[in-house]
């Protein structure tokens, strides 16, 4: 029997602190004494998360998502009831308003505006891209003053961006300063597109031809070629027809591929123009699959074949994986990057969390962050 008039916080405190660790545990994330009866009562398995403790030794993998996976109103409820989170959230929109006279706080959330705008407004790179960042780094930043402290970082395209940022191989200001130039150039590059294409690279690499980027290895199994509209239509029809089943990308631009060649110089001159410094923390190279080394972090040119060239994620999460007892959390909007690591046969589907909620789940920011906390430990 539960009494009536029971601390849920001294419980919780009690509960941790006070009682011994064992090897089952079971987490819920409630607000008050009636609804944590109600969920255990329920036992809803969205909500209610039992593990047992496999003695294996764990470390924390932060994955950073790119452009496309923004939402109107991502991370609200974090912004409304987490201090740590609205304090660096502020912070990038005050840089944001230095540099460009410009509200992005109305570009994200809703508020009293018509929805439709906002998400219009998102689709632009120049918004959507600086945005992405500062949710992620922002992210970060609250998980790490929980205690959740990443021992490496994989971004996707900007996502590295996001890691070279927190491992403070450029400032926080520059950083907003690069992806928001990353985006402004990205506005004005030719029109194009992108394919994912559920074939290995090397199979669709044989079906592309010189205007054809390979933009993405995401996976074993998934893969993206990037061109114009026109190259792009010629080879869906081809894959088509041999029955491989292809998702055009949601976005207008042919991401790392050829198309970019004209904005390579003035992001080029802007990383020229700001300070690099040999990364605090281990992060892969998209460009290599690897570890990012001192001198590629420190070198503009490094950033610029970055921008340019094919994203290989799925190398960069085998060479993840050489170690074992990875957890992977996905630090940014939705769950993406979780989806491509879970398609790794080696990599571990039931340690592969995202930090934020699907935008149609229908649940508090805070209430699932705590939740994810909560199975974490």
């Amino acid at each position: 029997k539960v009494k009536s008039d029971i601390n849920m916080a001294d419980a919780s405190y009690s509960l941790f602190e006070g009682r011994e660790h064992f090897e089952h545990r079971r987490v819920l994330a409630v607000r008050d004494r009636e609804e944590a009866i109600a969920v255990l009562e329920e036992n809803d398995q969205r909500r209610v998360f039992t593990q047992a403790a496999d003695g294996e030794e764990k470390s924390v993998v932060f994955l950073l998502p790119g452009g496309g996976a923004q939402y109107a109103d991502m991370g609200l409820g974090l912004y409304e009831t987490e201090s740590i989170y609205r304090e660096y959230m502020d912070a990038g929109f005050a840089v944001l308003k230095d540099r460009t006279g410009l509200d992005y706080k109305k570009f994200l959330f809703v508020d009293d505006q018509n929805i439709e705008d906002v998400e219009t407004n998102l689709q632009k790179p120049s918004v959507q891209l600086p945005l992405i960042f500062l949710v992620e780094y922002s992210l970060a930043k609250l998980w790490i003053s929980k205690g959740v402290k990443p021992s490496a970082l994989i971004g996707h395209s900007m996502g590295e961006n996001t890691a070279a940022c927190l491992a403070e191989v450029f400032s926080f200001e520059d950083g907003m300063g690069l992806v928001l130039l990353r985006g402004q150039l990205m506005d004005d590059v030719p029109e194009g597109g992108m394919l994912a294409v559920q074939l290995p690279a090397e199979e669709l690499r044989s079906h592309l031809h010189e205007k054809l980027a390979m933009a993405a290895i995401n996976s074993p199994e998934l893969s993206v070629a990037s061109g114009t509209k026109q190259d792009l239509d010629e080879l869906s029809r081809k894959l088509t027809a041999l029955n491989i089943d292809i998702t055009p990308v949601r976005i207008n631009i042919a991401a790392h591929s050829w198309l970019l060649e004209g904005i390579m110089k003035p992001f080029g001159d802007y990383l020229r123009s700001i300070k690099l410094t040999a990364p605090k923390m281990k992060f892969m190279s998209n460009y290599t699959g690897t570890w990012i080394k001192a001198e590629e972090a420190t070198d503009p040119e490094y950033w610029v074949k970055h921008l340019r060239n094919t994203v290989r994620f799925s190398d960069g999460i085998n060479t993840l994986l050489e170690e074992k007892g990875r957890i992977f959390l996905e630090v940014g909007p939705g769950n993406t990057l979780g989806s491509l690591t879970r398609q790794n046969p080696e990599a571990p589907a039931q340690r592969v969390f995202s930090t934020l909620r699907h935008p149609k789940e229908e649940t508090n920011d805070d209430s699932y962050f705590y939740t994810v906390f909560g199975r974490l430990w």
